[in-house]
């Protein structure tokens, strides 16, 4: 299976955080960008849900970290 850069997987956990932290349903645009970015870690990872998805990032991400730094994005619950 391919896997996506860490950087990249940064980014989308990033993006994800914080659309989810500002979307109260009424805004169509943050809907839709919310979606992309939840697309976007799916196929990113190989899976068919966010939250598998992100287990899987966050695992990928703690993998790929050097020894005794885990990624900021690493800490925050799905």
């Amino acid at each position: 299976m391919l896997m996506a850069h860490p950087a990249v997987l940064e980014e989308l956990l990033r993006r994800y955080e914080e659309l989810r932290a500002r979307y109260g349903g009424g805004d169509e645009g943050l809907a839709r960008s919310l979606e992309d970015v939840t697309y976007t870690l799916c196929v990113s990872t190989g899976t068919r849900d966010i939250a598998a998805a992100l287990v899987v990032a966050r695992e990928q991400l703690r993998r790929s970290a050097p020894r005794g730094k885990a990624p900021a994005s690493a800490s925050v619950p799905a």
